[in-house]
């Protein structure tokens, strides 16, 4: 090989090394959105204003970035109903965890990050 061949191969690896470190960097949007959530979560806000905090963070994120993410329909396991959730959200368990409230007024159904079990994508 030429020395020429062996300078172009290191150069373009370190140009592929550069661009996949540089994918690895939040975007200035998402560094703003950590930022102001950071501010709504610091324990100066009141419930009410600290939801609306987050909630304008993350809708500024959104108008930045070209919206929410895309949601996906899904039919629950036992085809009873169809969640519609962001894509890439944990499916939840179906209802197999499901158990009656203290009162038996209500079934709770625990959400899928509290859930001990990991359910298949």
């Amino acid at each position: 090989m030429s020395a020429l061949h062996l300078r172009t191969l290191f150069l373009a690896g370190l140009l592929a090394g550069g661009a996949s470190l540089a994918a690895a960097q939040p975007s200035a949007a998402q560094q703003r959105y950590d930022q102001q959530i950071a501010r709504c979560n610091d324990g100066t806000l009141p419930a009410p204003a600290r939801e609306a905090c987050v909630r304008a963070a993350g809708n500024l994120l959104d108008r930045v970035e070209g919206g929410p993410p895309p949601a996906a329909a899904v039919t629950s396991r036992d085809g009873r109903a169809t969640v519609v959730a962001p894509e890439g959200t944990a499916p939840s368990s179906g209802g197999a965890d499901a158990r009656p409230s203290g009162d038996g007024r209500a079934i709770v159904v625990p959400s899928a990050e509290s859930s001990n079990t990991t359910a298949p994508r």
